[in-house]
């Protein structure tokens, strides 16, 4: 094998490799005597064929077998050979083959940054902790009483608070729209859950009565060809119902599976300060990490900086047609495409730096993630999928790559905790408000 390198510019690296003709008829030879020695041809016992006859009728695709072999295994001889660690699956370009003359193939690899051993010393962070007031628990309690309510039907006029079970079809200048028409949908009058203006109308409504509804998109309207615009509903009322009062006592506990108000509310605190916990972390995990990146200036790998851009593109793309489905405000109102991927291009380098840096940390310090974590991310993950659970596990067990995005985030946050555990971590108790503003504010 022949090994030249013709470019390294960077992280890129290109070579043209030349693997010799006698040693890829080699190859053939001994593949066709393989096949050979258990294959049956009419008129000759298992091993007497001849092998001309041989190369005949499997030459073609042993050739093909042994090309495709010569290059992953000359390849990868010549990664290991030059010490060069790979970002990406390396591109491969045959550039000549025939029988009998050489094979000649390029190779072209971006290869990871050298980072060297990466220092913590210095770094200090603030782990923020909310204690949850009894009111927040009160509050909490009172939604869930609210969404435990029952309600009756009754044969009166609708007030507010009552919900109506009506069918609804919307024009604009009178064409129907995607998402403008439902049938038994359930509103609860005063909720301010639809259009501005809509529940109004229906105040006063009968079972059985038909009603025209005239609204106007408010001009920040999430579908854009529906924003600023007169619409109108033709609304049918099926049934008028009344809420009834669900108290929060052991009643609303018994409703929701608890032995008592007492065990309701314990449940309800214990899951408020899972959910503050997570946001504290959060927010202790971008301040490490922003100071990582403020240290660390390196240049990235094309290819995983391009792979992360689109990705994150994707999902600009996914939530802005989410939007208009829905009817929710643009998430990115304002904002030029030039201007949206210049900043997400911006975050997806930023992303892929602190990843190697990340994997760097846990490459120096032997993290890895063990098997039975991956099974207990398996199952977590299956159980948000009931009915299902089975063949969520099995796709998991059969799929490296599905495995993989299990593995990544595990990996991370084991890195992350890694390095709290070598750096100045210091306590701050905080009103709940004061952690979720400084959070949203960060995003």
């Amino acid at each position: 094998m022949q090994v030249r390198e013709t470019n390294a510019e960077g992280l890129k690296h290109e070579f043209t490799v030349v693997v010799a003709a006698d040693e890829i008829e080699k190859q053939i030879q001994d593949r066709l005597a393989e096949i050979g020695r258990s294959v049956r041809l009419p008129g000759f016992r298992p091993g007497k064929a001849p092998l001309a006859l041989l190369k005949k009728r499997y030459g073609p695709s042993v050739m093909g077998e042994v090309v495709e072999r010569a290059v992953n295994d000359s390849s990868s001889a010549m990664i290991r050979e030059h010490k060069l660690r790979p970002a990406l699956q390396p591109k491969i370009e045959i550039v000549s083959f025939n029988e009998g003359k050489d094979l000649e193939y390029k190779l072209a690899v971006e290869v990871l940054p050298e980072i060297g051993p990466v220092s913590l010393d210095g770094i200090a962070v603030e782990r923020w902790k909310a204690d949850v007031p009894d009111a927040e628990i009160d509050q909490a309690l009172e939604r869930i009483a609210k969404q435990q309510r029952k309600s009756t039907p009754v044969d009166r006029a609708a007030e507010k608070t009552d919900f109506l079970r009506i069918d609804f079809k919307g024009t604009v200048d009178g064409v129907a729209f995607p998402g403008g028409s439902a049938e038994n949908y359930l509103l609860e009058l005063g909720s301010g859950s639809f259009i501005p203006g809509f529940e109004d109308q229906l105040s006063g409504a009968k079972a059985g009565e038909a009603r025209t509804v005239t609204v106007t998109f408010p001009a920040d309207y999430g579908n854009t060809e529906l924003a600023g615009k007169a619409a109108e509903f033709t609304v049918t009322v099926k049934e008028v119902r009344q809420a009834e009062a669900q108290p929060v006592d052991e009643s609303l506990a018994t409703a929701v599976g608890m032995e008592n108000l007492a065990e309701l509310r314990q449940a309800v605190r214990e899951r408020l300060e899972r959910e503050y916990s997570g946001v504290a972390r959060q927010k202790l995990k971008r301040e490490l990490l922003d100071q990582l990146a403020a240290r660390y200036s390196f240049a990235v790998p094309a290819g995983m900086l391009d792979i992360e851009f689109e990705h994150l593109w994707r999902e600009v793309e996914t939530e802005r047609k989410r939007a208009q489905e829905t009817g929710a405000p643009d998430p990115e109102l304002g904002k030029s495409d030039d201007e949206l991927k210049t900043e997400f291009r911006a975050l997806s380098e930023r992303r892929v730096r602190l990843g190697l840096l990340l994997n760097e940390v846990g490459r120096a310090n032997s993290i890895t993630v063990a098997a039975e974590e991956l099974n207990r991310a398996a199952i977590e993950r299956a159980r948000s999928f009931p009915g299902q659970e089975r063949e969520v596990l099995d796709y998991y067990r059969n799929n490296p790559q599905a495995l993989d995005s299990l593995r990544a985030p595990i990996f991370e946050e084991k890195i992350v905790d890694f390095i709290l555990g070598k750096v100045n971590v210091t306590e701050k108790a905080v009103p709940p408000a004061e952690l979720t503003a400084a959070v949203n504010k960060e995003d």
